[in-house]
């Protein structure tokens, strides 16, 4: 059976999506963050990585940053927690990019891919399989489904030859959604976790994010549940969205969230596999009440339906604390922390 996961949290902009380097990164996140967590009933971290942090330009690995990670490792050990490391970010792929990703127009990338995996194992493949599991790839954003099948496989496959017993996280193409899982070529593997993310409504989840196109501009009310935006908004929302307004502006509740895992769940009933929400969350500006209540919703859901989670993120603009280490209202509705 793969590793197993209940909740957990994503150590974000670490060792991924940060400039930080040197004494600045070591100091945002320690073992003192992981024991805090534990005591807060967490059961495992996902540790996204970039390649860019972990190998320069010519392919060597970067020490600091392994050493990091390997200190991470160990901590989580230490602390009672399992980990999910997770290769975030490619030079060949990143889930924001306006191109296609050469990940999936290069033949040559899907070794790559695979050849990066190998190195990882060389370092990691001590580690116990029931405390260490790894995610191929955050959020493929292939321009056919059938391309981060073959290029997923070909990562696989590189793992499962080394470690036979080794957890792998896989998910879906579009951003791990839930609503392409159908399409998901799955292995014969039960050493797999099948994993997805959840951001869904956008206007409320990525309300004034500067990443998203949608989230610039509109600085109105928006509202969960129902509409996000209320009828007498919808002019300035209109200004800034477009024609994109009609299918962001749909109404949404807890029933639409369950309703939007009808794929997911399927495959766990055909395969048997676990499910994993590897990310979820609402960004920081987010109306309080609105914020709030998505999360109730959300968390209830993966309750109801056995589905475990790691929430987007533990230090940011939608994290359990703030920059400076303090608990945010977040961490009252998902953990509930200790004063």
């Amino acid at each position: 059976m793969p590793l197993e996961l209940h909740r957990g949290t994503n150590i974000s902009h670490w060792l991924s999506q940060s400039a930080r380097r040197g004494d600045e990164r070591r100091a945002f996140f320690t073992e003192t963050d992981v024991r805090r967590l534990a005591d807060w009933g967490l059961d495992h971290l996902r540790l996204p990585v970039d390649e860019e942090q972990l190998w320069d330009g010519r392919g060597r690995p970067i020490a600091e940053a392994f050493d990091l990670l390997d200190a991470a490792l160990d901590w989580c050990a230490d602390a009672g927690l399992r980990a999910v490391v997770d290769l975030h970010i490619l030079r060949s792929h990143h889930f924001n990019a306006a191109e296609p990703a050469r990940l999936f127009t290069d033949p040559a990338e899907a070794g790559r891919l695979a050849d990066l995996w190998r190195q990882l194992s060389s370092r990691l493949r001590e580690r116990p399989t029931d405390a260490v599991a790894y995610e191929l790839l955050n959020e493929a954003v292939a321009p056919d489904d059938e391309d981060w099948n073959r290029v997923a496989m070909v990562a696989f496959n590189a793992v499962r030859d080394l470690e036979p017993a080794r957890t792998i996280v896989l998910g879906s193409n579009s951003w791990n959604s839930a609503t392409t899982y159908d399409a998901l070529r799955i292995p014969e593997d039960r050493q797999t976790i099948l994993t997805f993310h959840y951001y869904r409504p956008m206007l409320v989840t990525h309300y004034r994010a500067s990443w998203w196109a949608g989230g610039r501009g509109y600085e109105g009310p928006v509202h969960y549940p129902g509409r996000p935006i209320a009828q007498a908004d919808l002019p300035a929302a209109r200004a800034v969205l477009g024609d994109a307004l009609d299918d962001l502006n749909q109404p949404y509740d807890r029933a639409h969230m369950e309703a939007d895992l009808a794929q997911p769940l399927a495959a766990r009933r055909r395969t048997g596999l676990p499910l994993y929400c590897g990310e979820f969350g609402v960004y920081q500006f987010t109306p309080a009440a609105a914020r709030a209540a998505w999360y109730r919703d959300f968390i209830s859901v993966l309750a109801a339906l056995d589905i475990a989670w790691a929430n987007w993120d533990y230090k940011g603009g939608f994290g359990l604390v703030d920059n400076d280490g303090r608990p945010t209202v977040l961490a009252e509705i998902l953990v509930k922390p200790e004063p």
